[in-house]
């Protein structure tokens, strides 16, 4: 789903989307742009084509693991709900702490 598709889907226009994000939607996105960078860096990525390459293979990491954790809890993981009421002040910097707690458990 595109970032345009996943903000209609929320009913947001100028919001940021990673605010209204749910905790798990914020993990997958984590999981994309980690295994994307760390791909980068394996790879030694330089320019747009090989980036765009390593890019694709990042988010494939992370749609495998969406696919398979929405098989076995029967739920979709990308949700139409808003997490963000509007004129509330942002949690981002709570979940991003939490989300990197949890990134860094699974390393070890």
């Amino acid at each position: 789903m595109s970032v345009a598709e996943h903000k209609d889907m929320k009913g947001l226009t100028s919001h940021n989307l990673r605010d209204h994000m749910s905790e798990a939607e914020l993990i997958f996105t984590a999981l994309a742009e980690l295994s994307t960078r760390q791909i980068a860096e394996s790879v030694n990525a330089t320019g747009m084509p090989e980036n765009k390459s390593v890019a694709k293979k990042g988010g494939r990491i992370a749609a495998q693991a969406r696919h398979q954790l929405e098989s076995q809890t029967g739920k979709s993981v990308v949700t139409g709900a808003n997490y963000l009421p509007p004129g509330a002040k942002s949690k981002m910097g709570s979940l991003k702490a939490g989300v990197v707690k949890q990134l860094r458990d699974v390393k070890k």
